[in-house]
């Protein structure tokens, strides 16, 4: 294993968005699943689905979608039966192979790993999806993470910072050493108010987003590269190399 030098110590990672283009071909859908199999009327498409986005959390999400539709809300155990049919639905679209990792993610986690620097992931999704997505979309590479900080580890979810204060003391690293990878202005919120600088790779969900959402991250890149011609940098440092790297990660932790 080799050693990544000073300053950069570890990389935590967020999912949804980040690692893949899960929200809208993943969990999305998912969601209409779990809906129609309970009877319910309406569906989300892409539309709607973003507008319920500003409500961090599977579980809460739905809550305040029945609250809307029918005036009250759900029993918890409507609720969690609601959670268990999304969450199977997922793990179904998952391993049918729906999903794929996006560009570059798979090339950077393996080059942090060779690098000996450290890797977690830090989400508000469900333990369940995310260890859907490790087997059936990470597979090897899901052995580079140390631990994963999931919607069920926290009681206030992104953009509270709470996620990210409980992988800092797992690490026991200092904050100045660790960088998060985002691609949402709640993720960014969350980890910038926890003192982590933030590289933003823009998904198909926030890409639509005002560049001064982002304004707070050190980095935004459309993508993380594939090496065939320059970096789809929107704003922060210049990279030569083409792709994000381990060089360019420890250049955005430089003062």
């Amino acid at each position: 294993m080799g050693n990544p030098g000073p300053g950069l110590t570890a990389v935590l990672w967020d999912v949804d968005g980040t690692l893949a283009e899960t929200e809208f071909d993943g969990h999305r859908v998912a969601f209409n699943h779990a809906f129609a199999a309970a009877g319910l009327q309406g569906r989300w498409d892409r539309a709607t689905y973003r507008r319920w986005l500003a409500i961090t959390g599977g579980r809460e999400r739905m809550a305040a979608w029945l609250l809307e539709q029918e005036g009250q809300l759900p029993s918890p155990g409507r609720l969690d039966a609601l959670v268990r049919a999304k969450q199977d639905a997922y793990l179904s679209l998952v391993q049918a192979g729906g999903l794929s990792l996006r560009q570059g993610v798979a090339r950077l986690i393996a080059e942090l790993a060779a690098a000996g620097v450290r890797q977690a992931i830090v989400t508000t999704s469900s333990h369940r999806a995310v260890q859907a997505l490790a087997e059936g979309v990470l597979g090897d590479l899901a052995n580079a993470f140390e631990f994963w900080v999931c919607g069920e580890d926290v009681e206030r979810k992104k953009p509270d910072p709470e996620a990210y204060l409980l992988a800092l003391d797992r690490l026991a690293a200092p904050r100045r050493q660790v960088l998060a990878v985002e691609d949402s202005a709640p993720g960014l919120a969350a980890a910038r108010a926890a003192g982590l600088t933030t590289l933003v790779t823009l998904s198909s969900l926030s890409a639509a987003e005002p560049a001064a959402c982002f304004a707070a991250a050190a980095a935004v890149v459309q993508d993380l590269g594939d090496g065939s011609g320059p970096l789809p940098l929107v704003a922060g440092p210049a990279c030569g190399e083409g792709v994000v790297t381990l060089s360019y990660l420890q250049r955005l932790l430089s003062p």
